[in-house]
Order: C-alpha cells, then sequence, then structure tokens
C-alpha cells in the first residue's frame, strides 16, 4: 500500500532527490517548501509552496491539505533549513537566532503538528538532517550553523524516546558535504569525490524509513561517502 510522504525543503536539491526516491517506489509525496515553487516536477507529487514552517498556523494548513489529499501522514522527512558561513567578530548575533529558526523550530513546528497523524500509521517515521559538522568540534566560521544543527541532533535523541511507546520511530542522517551546485560554487577548490550526493542520502532515508528499519530510533547516522 502506498504510503503517505511529507518532505520539507521538497523544492531544494536534497528535498528533490528525496521526494523522487520515494516517488520511484510508489509512495504518495508531498513537497512543502518556503519557496513559492519547485523548480521542476515531479509527477503525482502535491507541492505547497510558500510555506513558513516557524509559523504554526501556516504549518498546519499545509499539513490539512496533506492529509486530505493523501489520507494521513505516514513519513516526515525534515530537509528543510539553512546554512551560513560567518565568524563571530565579523558576523552578526542576529545569524545564531535566523539558524536556529531555519533549521530547529522548522522542524520542532511541523513535527509537532504531524505527531497524531504520523501516531496513527502502523509505522510511522520521522527522518531529520543533522550534519556531520556538528557531530564534533566546530570549525571557524561553524558556530551559527552547527549549534543550530546540534539542536537537531538532541530533538532526534529526546522525540525518539518520547515516542518509544509508539509507531513511530525517529532518526537523523549527518551528511558531511553534499555535493549540491551551491557547495560547489563556495568551494570551487575542493575534491567533489569526496562528496555524499542528494541520491545517496535519499537511498539513507529512504530506507530509514522503510518497515525494515523499524528497530532503529534515535540514532544519529554519519552519511559520509560520495555514493
Amino acid at each position: 500500500m502506498a504510503r503517505s510522504i511529507i518532505v520539507t525543503g521538497g523544492f531544494g536539491v536534497l528535498g528533490q532527490a528525496v521526494a523522487q526516491a520515494f516517488a520511484a517506489q510508489g509512495d504518495k509525496v508531498a513537497r512543502i517548501d518556503f519557496a513559492p515553487q519547485a523548480p521542476a516536477a515531479l509527477e503525482g507529487a502535491l507541492d505547497i509552496g510558500g510555506v513558513d514552517l516557524t509559523d504554526a498556523a501556516a504549518t498546519q494548513a499545509a499539513l490539512a491539505q496533506v492529509v486530505e489529499a493523501q489520507g494521513g501522514i505516514d513519513v516526515l522527512v525534515n530537509v528543510a533549513g539553512g546554512f551560513t558561513w560567518e565568524t563571530l567578530e565579523q558576523g552578526s548575533v542576529a545569524t545564531w537566532s535566523k539558524m536556529h529558526a531555519l533549521n530547529v523550530v522548522t522542524n520542532a513546528t511541523i513535527t509537532q503538528l504531524a505527531l497524531p497523524e504520523l501516531k496513527t500509521s502502523s509505522a510511522g517515521r520521522i527522518v531529520n538532517i543533522g550534519a556531520g559538522a556538528a557531530a564534533g568540534k566546530a570549525a571557524m566560521g561553524m558556530g551559527a550553523y552547527t549549534a543550530s544543527k546540534s539542536g537537531v541532533h538532541r530533538l532526534t535523541e529526546a522525540l525518539s524516546e518520547e515516542l518509544a511507546g509508539t509507531s513511530v520511530t525517529v532518526n537523523a542522517v549527518l551528511p558531511s558535504i553534499l555535493d549540491t551546485p551551491t557547495n560547489r560554487a563556495d568551494m570551487p577548490d575542493a575534491d567533489f569525490s569526496t562528496w555524499v550526493s542528494p541520491d545517496a542520502a535519499a537511498k539513507v532515508i529512504v530506507f530509514l524509513a522503510s518497515e525494515d528499519a523499524g528497530a532503529i530510533n534515535g540514532a544519529l547516522i554519519p552519511v559520509s561517502r560520495g555514493g
């Protein structure tokens, strides 16, 4: 039976790859994004653009559309987020609030509101996107970003225990560097062959969302090979 999947940040490079991977196996996919429209259509997908996931009312309205169109919610993949490189001395303290909002608050808002539907699924799944850079010592300029992604890691762990007695699992993937056009432009001298392709990351996410991954809960899984 086709499951109901939500991919936040579904219009971005990783979000598109994740949505495509689920659609390819016959799932019903909804892509939710802050951008007004996707750069490319995905056949059969429900696209909901212009959604501020820090706004509970807007998020609830988007979820209602998904439930009406797809009959519920089985899987929530929280791809939506942001990145910045900025030193504290030359940057702005406001950047720390912005990163927290983009990476943690968006995730917490839609997850909290989706929980009633997810808990009715026989195998509800939440998959978050953390960061390999936030798993160890933060590098220069990465303070605000890694602090926010550390928040995603802690949210994943805490929620996995909160939902331990339910049908819902909560895990996160921690990519090293994703091979995206933006990252290539920002780091033109890097060895791209060592980066993680969006398709490779999507395969790990699809597995964590599967029934076969039901024994995995509260895991922070590094994804660091080129793929």
